[in-house]
């Protein structure tokens, strides 16, 4: 799998390597495998409230955002190569989010980032049933990201 990560603003090597650690910790979790490509940007809160007006005409800032090229997980794992889709997310939130939950931005990061690409695997969280199917799903795969990777990154 290829990873774009682009961002309007700055970003660390660590922040880069959270990001490739939660996909990939997703993509295990779902037997995601293959050739294809996620885009990710990172932006701050003014860039992302012009998007979320943009996309889904709600004219307020959120902590993602969330562009699948899928309706789901079967259909991604038919494809030989995976246009799996886009991920913003919002860096003011993660430093505000991660405050707020008493988390740090390595941990904030790497969820925001798992909350994202269960967006794209056609996850929500709006009817209540659904959410706690996606809830544990996120935990699932932060759970791998965490015991896998925790040995590099001591702020875990």
């Amino acid at each position: 799998m290829e990873y774009d990560i682009s961002s309007k603003v700055e970003l660390t090597e660590d922040d880069k390597n959270i990001i490739v650690k939660a996909i990939n910790s997703v993509l295990e979790v779902e037997n995601i495998t293959g050739d294809g490509e996620i885009s990710i940007t990172i932006v701050d809160s003014d860039e992302i409230r012009e998007l979320n007006n943009e996309y889904r005409g709600i004219d307020k800032t959120t902590d993602v955002l969330s562009f699948p090229q899928y309706n789901s997980i079967e259909e991604i794992q038919k494809d030989e190569y995976k246009m799996i889709g886009d991920i913003v997310i919002n860096i003011d939130k993660v430093v505000e989010q991660s405050i707020e939950y008493g988390t740090g931005r390595v941990r904030e990061l790497g969820y925001l980032t798992i909350h994202s690409m269960y967006h794209l695997l056609g996850f929500d969280h709006i009817i209540e049933e659904e959410k706690k199917v996606m809830r544990k799903k996120e935990e699932e795969a932060y759970s791998v990201m965490e015991e896998k990777w925790k040995k590099y990154y001591l702020y875990f």
